[in-house]
């Protein structure tokens, strides 16, 4: 069945602790001892010692929810998503630093931050004059996907201040969650316009800044590492419907999920494309209904966006479609399942449950 597929990579998941190594630093700052508080959650303090260390997707999810709960503290994430730099990423974020301008070096966090995880995307889509670096989690039923989503968007801040100068500001800030009652730390950190009901956790910023010569730009070093990357890359080989699930939402979001354009991403025809995914038992139809049943109840969940607005988000053009194929998935209309958490049906697209 598809949700038990769906549990299995969720479990098997896992990222790199690199990116969560300031998790015990932020709660000592808000004075709460990290030992006792990863215990509680199974989770000896000695894993943070080494950033090169991994932990599960869904380990890690439970372990932000449990510090935010313990420290009550509702900005959690975006502290620690805000101690980090290009040094967190290791390998990749060396290649990055010693790239000739910051548009390659995003283009390589693109292409290579799966080698630091999976259960996550990020995307660089560039239109006209406006860039925009984003983060999607497509690891289906997290917890705490407000605190990863808003250590993503701290994070991307700082690798781009660090690419870009000390004095750099994106143009805004996007938040796939609602509005928190505190916005201080958010404006404090970020300083520019933010908004929150967004589809995708995200910064945007200007075009021209894609152009920018790095001043450490090295090509015998870049290509030393480069080497190192693709090792790396040859030992995670992923199979084809995880790509493909790796890059719908993101697609979804864009308005760029049909076969063709997916396929192109993939270097294949769109005929090929499906033919693969058939000897995996699975179609590029039934992965499009998975992603937007995903997207849909992640918004109906983390968002204040009303059911007309989700539906555009997703491609529908009427907000009735949108209902009827929810109601397929899930055995309830969407606000049923917004307003009765109780009825939420254990059911994904295809399981025919």
């Amino acid at each position: 069945m598809v949700g038990s597929r769906v549990k299995q990579e969720a479990e098997a998941a896992t990222v790199r602790i690199g990116a969560a190594l300031a998790i015990p630093t932020v709660l000592r700052s808000l004075g709460v001892d990290p030992a006792q508080v990863l215990a509680e959650v199974g989770i000896d303090i000695a894993l943070f010692d080494d950033p090169d260390n991994w932990i599960s997707f869904a380990t890690r999810s439970r372990l932000l929810q449990h510090c935010v709960e313990r420290t009550g503290c509702q900005h959690l994430g975006l502290l620690v998503g805000a101690q980090n730099d290009l040094h967190s990423l290791g390998l990749l974020g060396l290649l990055m630093k010693y790239s000739p301008d910051v548009g390659t070096a995003l283009q390589r966090l693109v292409q290579h931050l799966h080698l630091h995880g999976r259960g996550g995307l990020t995307t660089l889509v560039v239109d006209d004059k406006k860039a925009t670096l984003a983060f999607e989690i497509y690891v289906q039923r997290s917890v705490a996907t407000d605190q990863i989503g808003d250590g993503a968007v701290a994070f991307m801040f700082k690798i781009l201040r660090e690419l870009c100068g000390p004095d750099w500001l994106p143009d805004a800030a996007l938040f796939a969650h609602r509005r928190p009652a505190d916005v201080g730390p958010y404006q404090s950190l970020l300083r520019v316009p933010l908004h929150f009901d967004a589809e995708q956790y995200a910064l945007t910023f200007s075009a021209r800044d894609l152009e920018g010569r790095l001043p450490n730009y090295d090509p015998a070093l870049q290509r030393v590492l480069q080497q190192q990357i693709d090792t790396l890359e040859a030992g995670q080989a992923v199979d084809l419907p995880r790509q493909v699930r790796m890059v719908l939402g993101t697609a979804l979001a864009s308005g760029r999920a049909n076969v063709d354009q997916v396929a192109r991403l993939f270097s294949m025809h769109s005929r090929t494309l499906n033919r693969r995914l058939n000897a995996f038992g699975t179609s590029f139809r039934t992965l499009v209904d998975e992603a937007r049943f995903e997207m849909a109840r992640q918004m109906l969940e983390d968002s204040a966006m009303d059911v007309r607005q989700i539906a555009l988000a997703l491609g529908y053009a009427e907000a009735s479609t949108f209902t009827r194929a929810f109601r397929r998935w899930a055995g309830i209309t969407p606000v049923q399942w917004r307003e009765n958490p109780g009825a939420r049906a254990r059911r994904s697209p295809g399981t025919g449950a």
